[in-house]
């Protein structure tokens, strides 16, 4: 009984973040109140004979999972903030882009920035940094909407093709479902579908982008503090591969060198305290993720996450792997994927990978899908649940084909 009460009110937070624009309450507020109150009713009417302690046990592990998230964004949160109120970012686009181009031709440009550069770096950072290019230009707001899309699905996509760039990927990796050869098979598909996109979108885009040139100079504190980023970045994707180091505490020693260096750098300027650019952060979008999570949380308590994976035994993989993409635009790919770790199924190595790419990209078709577009709808105001809705078929087109890539590319292989 309490498990359908509690899907029930996951159902409705969820279908509230959908109704935002209609009922102008912020999706943040809805999801903390129902995430919260979900584990509430857990401690109350405890389900299957469990304690409190047991109940108190999975809550702190969900929290451990959310904490880690949180500090995790944070840091990486305060670099872009300082950086772009520094017009740092805005600079740097002028100066390696043209002074006017085509945005048709722009749109290919940041696909294949979003999608290489989150092979290597996180999702997250790779849509704070790619979301930054496109707000420093001027564009119609419909464009942008556009171009934030695309930013969503090319940062997704190209996450999927090393470990380093998506967390199911290294997990599919770990659990030795694939290896770095099987990984590297999904670029060549997984980058057409982010290019086939890319048309879609541009499609009746026939205006020139003109990119005003800025006289002012770029500060070394400022160039220094944007190369502690780029090494911290760095730092994150070798120290995690060499000593398995959790992300989130190498961007926080990141931060806090940014911090001390700023102290020697500016202390001869009359300017804020660096410290102060923390509360710059989109905390928001923190409290959105939280709210989320929890729900996500609950889910996998009560089984449901482990429901969907009975899938696999009325369907034949190819079929179910790709619904799987689906699911995971509503639940959070890294539950899913542990359920799907966990329930221990029979696939071989071209279904896995399959399996790794619906699960990395699949979550790209709505907004809440993936923290890449849930930071995106933080970051563009214009991006709501309904405008990236009205892109849902050139999503799901542009995901079916990379789908069907990645089978070709296993079959021929």
């Amino acid at each position: 009984m309490l498990s359908t009460i509690i899907l029930a009110l996951v159902v409705l937070a969820f279908v509230l973040i959908v109704i935002e624009d209609l009922i102008h309450v912020n999706k943040a507020k809805t999801t903390l109140f129902f995430g919260t109150l979900c584990w509430i009713l857990a401690f109350v009417f405890p389900m299957d004979g469990a304690t409190s302690a047991e109940i108190n046990e999975q809550l702190n592990h969900n929290l451990l999972e959310i904490a880690t998230l949180w500090l995790f964004l944070m840091s990486t949160m305060t670099f872009v903030a300082y950086l772009n109120s520094k017009g740092f970012i805005s600079q740097l686009v002028q100066r390696i882009l043209p002074s006017e181009l085509s945005e048709r031709r722009l749109m290919f440009i940041i696909a294949a920035f979003a999608f290489v550069f989150s092979s290597f770096a996180d999702n997250v950072t790779a849509t704070l940094v790619s979301i930054a290019v496109i707000a420093s230009l001027k564009m119609e707001a419909k464009k942008r909407v556009k171009y934030a899309t695309l930013i969503i699905f090319a940062v997704n996509s190209g996450g999927v093709s090393l470990i380093t760039g998506d967390v199911t990927t290294l997990m599919f990796f770990l659990a030795g479902k694939v290896t770095i050869s099987h990984l590297l098979m999904l670029v060549p598909p997984a980058f057409f579908a982010v290019s086939v996109l890319a048309v879609l979108l541009s499609r009746g885009m026939k205006d020139r982008i003109v990119i005003e040139k800025s006289t002012k100079t770029i500060e070394k504190a400022d160039a220094a503090i944007a190369g502690i980023f780029a090494l911290t970045i760095a730092s994150t994707l070798v120290l995690n591969i060499l000593f398995q180091i959790p992300p989130v505490l190498t961007f926080l020693f990141g931060l806090g060198i940014m911090f001390l260096s700023a102290q020697f750098l500016q202390r001869k300027k009359a300017t804020q305290s660096i410290l102060n650019y923390v509360r710059e952060v989109e905390f928001e979008t923190l409290l959105f993720f939280l709210g989320v999570l929890l729900l996500v949380g609950i889910m996998k308590e009560i089984g449901v996450l482990t429901n969907i994976t009975h899938l696999y035994e009325f369907l034949p993989p190819l079929q179910a792997n790709y619904l799987m993409g689906l699911t995971s635009a509503l639940i959070d790919n890294v539950p899913l994927t542990a359920a799907l770790l966990k329930a221990d199924l029979t696939m071989s190595a071209g279904e896995w990978l399959l399996l790794t790419y619906a699960t990395g990209v699949g979550g790209s078709i709505l907004i809440i899908g993936s923290a890449a577009g849930i930071i995106a709808m933080s970051k563009v105001k214009e991006l709501t649940f309904a405008s990236y809705f009205r892109m849902a078929g050139y999503l799901l087109f542009a995901y079916s084909l990379g789908y069907a890539g990645v089978y070709g590319m296993g079959l021929l292989f």
